[in-house]
């Protein structure tokens, strides 16, 4: 599978035997930087931030259990078990010093976990509106459903269904068309969909875990909150709910700041990439 220009593919090995396919580019002394992706989405979904980045540190993106080029998990994909998964393969890969990690949407609930786990590991903490207790379903089941039915429309070929389904405006121009190919083929596809819904099925015991990893606070590290400034279809309600618990939990962090991204949704990645860009590379700056 080409994972881009300038990035390159390679396995880890996880102690069960599983295999889980990573994402490497860049080179240079600092803090790896670690790109942890959405419910549903791919290492792909980081292609563009993570070649940018690469011009200044050294990256790692990776497919989490079931999507893209990595083997299934046949265990529940509790959040327990994703900030498992990812200290064993930072583990098999020799990565056990501090890292910068990088969290967009559910992403951001398993570096707070590994986070809490391994404060000694983690040299600065990135969350791109990352998933808050508050902002969470209250029935996390239609949540599964919904990938599930999404997952049957891959399986019959709809790729364009899914990403009409699933991204509500365009991506930026900065991302080439070429990457935006890439990501849409790990990530407009049944088997994305049904790593998704595995995870979704998740949520309601995650839920606990997610409430008391905010209470507890992160690591005294740099640590920059990106949040979406635009009001997308259904979040008339929460997204100021939303912002406004990310802007409170960054007040608790000694070294902690809130952005918001005014003319981005919750795909600030795709839809402002300059400003993840621009979060990434302060943080590392700070950990250096």
């Amino acid at each position: 599978m080409n994972p881009g220009e300038g990035l390159t593919e390679q396995y880890a090995v996880l102690p069960d035997g599983r295999k889980l396919r990573t994402i490497v580019a860049g080179a240079g002394p600092g803090p790896l930087v670690v790109f942890e992706a959405g419910m549903s989405a791919p290492a792909a979904s980081w292609i563009h931030t993570q070649r940018e980045i690469s011009a200044h540190a050294r990256t790692l993106s990776y497919d989490r259990a079931g999507y893209g080029g990595s083997d299934v998990d046949r265990h529940d994909r509790t959040l327990e078990r994703l900030a498992d998964d990812l200290t064993s393969l930072l583990d098999a890969l020799n990565e056990t010093g501090p890292v910068v990690l990088v969290g967009h949407s559910w992403g951001g609930p398993i570096i707070r976990e590994f986070a809490d786990r391994h404060p000694d590991r983690v040299a600065g903490l990135v969350f791109v509106d990352a998933s808050l207790a508050e902002v969470m379903p209250e029935k996390p089941a239609k949540m599964k459903r919904a990938f599930q039915l999404l997952a049957l429309v891959g399986q019959l070929g709809g790729k364009n269904l899914i990403r009409r389904a699933t991204v509500q405006h365009p991506f930026s121009p900065e991302i080439s068309e070429t990457d935006v190919a890439i990501l849409l083929r790990d990530y407009a596809c049944a088997q994305a969909m049904r790593a998704g819904a595995r995870e979704a099925a998740q949520l309601g015991p995650a839920l606990e875990t997610m409430r008391r990893l905010q209470a507890t606070g992160t690591p005294d590290v740099p640590t920059v909150c990106l949040q979406a400034g635009r009001v997308d279809r259904g979040m008339t309600m929460l997204r100021p709910i939303f912002n406004q618990t990310a802007t409170d939990l960054m007040d608790a962090v000694p070294n902690g700041t809130c952005i918001v991204v005014e003319n981005a949704g919750h795909l600030i990645p795709q839809e402002q990439p300059a400003a993840v860009r621009d979060a990434i590379l302060k943080v590392v700056a700070q950990s250096n």
